[in-house]
């Protein structure tokens, strides 16, 4: 039986359905809706935090949501080593609970970015990656933020180097990361990280918007294959 995932809504938040559809229409996942007021998560096995604009990315994206009463529910979930993925905007609330290290700038453009995105795979053995062939040197997945350009301080970043906790960095299909193939000024290209334990995941990129066939792309379906393949084995 597959695992049960949980999407969490907030006020703002629009790639909840996305995220559900992916999970339970194409993953074949028992999946639930989680308001953000409501603080049980419901014996759910992942927890997402999907993207959007929670809260209308007042004061600073993912600021506000992180006072959420769920949130309380999420950290302590996570500091037991529950596994919870941020997407986009849940990335930023990730970071914003302190559950993963570092903080979003606006992108350098100071534009806003949609289109579609290489990103080199940098960690194969995660719960989030594993699922990925080693010969697959890039996957192809969308991004859409105004915020997504990731800073750490060099103590942070040593750390975050030191414990291989990149997962993913932009990049074009050759897996070449430079400043040409950084869409929003991220530190290192970084696109996606986890945590020290390795049971948290924020990244920029949508994997649930290539999940369906018929989108063109079934890339996004890595990210939860690998999760559900390290639940049940």
């Amino acid at each position: 039986m597959n695992p049960k995932f949980g999407v969490v809504v907030f006020p703002g938040s629009n790639c909840d359905h996305d995220a559900y559809y992916a999970l339970k229409k194409i993953m074949n996942c028992d999946v639930e809706f989680l308001w953000h007021k409501n603080p049980d998560l419901n014996n759910c096995d992942v927890i997402v935090l999907p993207g959007g604009f929670s809260y209308g990315d007042y004061l600073r994206t993912g600021a506000i949501a992180r006072f959420s009463p769920i949130m309380n529910s999420v950290i302590d979930f996570a500091n037991k080593g529950g596994i919870v993925i941020g997407i986009c905007n849940g990335f930023q609330i990730l970071l914003e609970a302190g559950l993963l290290p570092g903080v979003m700038l606006q992108n350098t453009s100071l534009k806003f970015v949609c289109k579609n995105v290489y990103l080199k795979v940098e960690n194969y053995n995660t719960i989030f990656s594993n699922s990925i062939p080693v010969q697959l040197q890039t996957v192809r997945i969308p991004i859409a933020h105004g915020e997504g350009n990731f800073f750490a301080t060099e103590t942070m970043l040593k750390e975050i180097l030191d414990n291989n906790q990149i997962v993913f960095r932009y990049s074009d299909a050759n897996g070449n990361t430079n400043d040409e193939n950084n869409p929003n000024g991220s530190l290192m290209n970084i696109a996606g990280i986890i945590n020290r334990k390795g049971n948290i995941l924020g990244m920029m990129p949508h994997p649930e918007r290539v999940c369906d066939p018929i989108l063109g792309s079934t890339d996004g379906q890595f990210i939860f294959k690998s999760i559900i393949n390290y639940l049940l084995n």
